[in-house]
């Protein structure tokens, strides 16, 4: 499902931004994208995410920078200063020269007498830090997604109530719908049959036949009894976005069943009406983990 997150970490030495993004994606896509310096962070970052996230096209950004002057360390080359300062004796004992004006600014303008070595970066402290970065990032997608979620919820148990009503019109409707179909069977096998009493056990027969054929009773429970996973499933903490996937195909497989059972305008116009919500929950849980 869509979310965003993201999360800043900065110290002396470097400033960290971790950000994350997604939209809607039948299966877990993730994308991540790293300084190569620092690549060896990549499968820390997907085990972090995936031990987060069920589904989703998810685009992750993570920027490392380290601080001017932040990884180098000034140190003396004792070993060429003392040598500078024996050849600087050497010197003065030779020719009878004074040494007492020899300053430590002097000493330090000596070439190589300071050095200036840049410092690796200590791969396990960088790790600790995005990945406390990761996470603050990760909260903040999840609370993200979770006001999100609750808005397609509540969407969808709306609609799954409209449904339950739409249901229950079916029910009330269908026994006179039958009774109305058989009466019109029963009339037009008279016309064509002899009024006797083999006809009539044969219209009889036939009306009987019919109302078996045209009942929709087992589908209306179904759909009960599908209605109800579906209340208890949204209202559930696990991810059910693919078992909602399934369930919707159920309730869409009984309304067509029940459409085509209908020999009714009435039935036949609220089941149009039921297939329309069924479709835009399942749109909806397209964005739902």
């Amino acid at each position: 499902m869509t979310g965003y997150g993201r999360a800043k970490f900065e110290n002396d030495d470097r400033e960290i931004q971790v950000e994350i993004k997604s939209v809607n994606h039948r299966y877990l896509d993730l994308n991540i994208k790293i300084p190569r310096l620092y690549a060896y962070l990549e499968d820390m970052v997907k085990k972090t995410l995936q031990a987060s996230l069920v589904r989703g096209k998810v685009d992750i950004y993570v920027s490392i920078k380290e601080k001017e002057g932040s990884d180098v360390r000034i140190s003396p080359n004792m070993p060429v200063v003392q040598g500078y300062l024996e050849a600087a004796g050497a010197i003065s004992r030779q020719f009878g020269l004074p040494m007492e004006g020899l300053s430590l600014a002097d000493i330090i303008r000596l070439p190589d007498a300071i050095t200036a070595d840049k410092e690796e970066a200590d791969a396990e402290v960088i790790s600790a830090q995005v990945q406390q970065t990761l996470t603050k990032a990760v909260e903040e997608y999840d609370a993200m997604r979770t006001a999100e979620g609750s808005r397609l919820c509540a969407d969808i148990l709306d609609r799954a109530r409209l449904i339950g009503e739409y249901v229950d019109f079916i029910e009330q409707r269908s026994p006179d719908s039958v009774e109305e179909y058989r009466q019109k069977i029963a009339l037009r096998m008279q016309e064509l049959l002899e009024d006797s009493e083999i006809a009539q056990q044969r219209i009889l027969s036939e009306a009987a036949l019919f109302a078996d054929k045209v009942s929709v009773t087992e589908e209306i429970v179904r759909l009960r009894s599908h209605l109800k996973q579906l209340d208890s499933m949204v209202n559930g903490k696990a991810a059910v976005g693919r078992k909602l996937d399934f369930l919707v195909q159920e309730l869409n497989r009984e309304s067509n069943t029940i459409g085509s059972k209908a020999n009714d305008y009435a039935i036949a116009k609220t089941v149009v009406e039921l297939k329309a919500e069924i479709e835009k929950i399942r749109e909806q849980i397209q964005n739902l983990e």
